[in-house]
């Protein structure tokens, strides 16, 4: 990780779960941690918690499914500190509803954070390497193993598409680079269930979240940010494309 120590990476979703927990990891690393999300508070409870440490972390409010602030966030990294040279595309949600339940304001919702969300951020991720001439970039999506399978939890149906739409993003930029000649590298992370907010938000319902998270030994948020680091410490001749991770107890 020498080698990122001082330079700037940008998480979304960062006031909680993997977010948070991927902040903490880099800014242990030296790197200069900007940290998005609409809970802003939150994020500076957790710079102020990290100010003894090697690198930094500034909170910027953002809420990615909203095309404006994800450009204010950009503008915001240019001005004060030139530019981003690794995007964690962290931010995620669900509805817990099935297809047959779902509505079109849940199904927007969920793509424009899920998908849209996290494909603005890329674009103006990579522009930013590319117009600085930073060629050793990593964009890193923390997808979900439902990009991966369809389970007959009905609920997650929609989240699955999503996801499996992280999955094909994941692999089109990594040929769009290539064929760009960029050494700018793009991975993936998929974790299985991790005992984060997630759940419970999903549910809206924090007892019937601890009866799922209950049921075995869940990921926890820093079991998945350490798969952020190993990422990162890849030599750039290898390109780490996606890590699966899940409990060993969970079915699928």
């Amino acid at each position: 990780m020498e080698r990122w120590s001082g330079r700037v990476a940008l998480v979304t979703g960062a006031s909680s779960g993997i977010g948070a927990a991927t902040c903490r990891r880099l800014v242990d690393a030296g790197m200069k941690v900007i940290g998005a999300a609409r809970n802003f508070e939150r994020i500076q409870a957790i710079a102020k918690e990290l100010e003894s440490k090697p690198g930094s972390l500034t909170a910027i409010k953002c809420d990615i499914s909203k095309d404006a602030d994800v450009f204010s966030l950009f503008s915001s990294i240019k001005q004060q500190f030139g530019g981003v040279d690794v995007c964690i595309n962290n931010a995620g949600m669900s509805h817990n509803h099935s297809l047959l339940d779902g509505t079109p304001e849940e199904w927007r919702e969920m793509l424009d954070v899920n998908v849209v969300g996290l494909c603005l951020c890329t674009r103006e991720a990579v522009a930013s390497m590319r117009e600085r001439n930073v060629d050793d970039g990593q964009i890193i999506h923390i997808n979900s193993m439902s990009g991966h399978r369809v389970t007959p939890n009905f609920s997650t149906h929609f989240y699955a598409a999503t996801k499996y739409s992280v999955t094909a993003l994941t692999e089109a930029l990594r040929q769009e680079l290539r064929a760009a000649k960029s050494h700018i590298r793009v991975s993936a992370i998929s974790p299985g269930l991790v005992e984060t907010e997630f759940v419970p938000r999903m549910l809206k319902d924090e007892e019937a979240a601890r009866c799922i998270t209950s049921q075995f030994v869940c990921l926890q948020a820093d079991d998945v940010s350490s798969s952020v680091i190993y990422i990162l410490s890849a030599p750039p001749h290898v390109a780490v494309h996606d890590i699966l991770l899940r409990p060993t107890e969970q079915v699928s």
